[in-house]
């Protein structure tokens, strides 16, 4: 079965003066480094200065969510980007990590009031996680900048 390919989104122009972050896990880095190439190329591509992306780095997925709230409550940034890898092994630790880190992103986003996108691969195989970071599916880092940026948009326009 193939994997259907969100609509494209608009082309968007980032707010003025917008400041994003990328948080990205080192766990499993080849491919989160891929993501964060995805991200970096995305923002660059519309008008969005390298300065003006911060990126962090955390141990692993579980503790995106941490950041992302404390990145959020400082309210310096227009929408925050989290990048990751999860690949299924043989016990339910991957189910743990990935739900709780979904959870938790859409919690800070919900009650923070802020975007925060989730790029966090949750695959069966490494193979999956090369397709999503750069393959044949596309670089979800790339899509998950693209959609941070649309949404700093959509909260700037009056």
């Amino acid at each position: 079965m193939s994997e259907k390919r969100p609509a494209a989104v608009p082309e968007v122009v980032s707010p003025a003066g917008a400041r994003y972050a990328v948080i990205a896990s080192r766990w499993n880095a080849p491919i989160v480094e891929a993501l964060v190439a995805g991200a970096r190329r995305a923002f660059a591509a519309h008008g969005v200065p390298d300065t003006a992306v911060d990126i962090w780095r955390v141990p692993g997925a579980w503790e995106l969510p941490v950041l992302a709230a404390r990145l959020a409550g400082e309210g310096r940034h227009a929408a925050i980007v989290a990048l990751g890898c999860v690949v299924r092994g043989d016990t339910r630790h991957y189910e743990q990590v990935a739900d709780g880190c979904a959870e938790g992103l859409m919690r800070v986003a919900v009650d923070m009031r802020l975007p925060v996108l989730n790029g966090v691969l949750a695959v069966e195989r490494e193979a999956d996680a090369v397709a999503r970071a750069g393959g044949a599916h596309g670089n979800k880092g790339e899509e998950a900048a693209l959609a941070a940026i649309a949404m700093a948009a959509l909260w700037s326009s009056p």
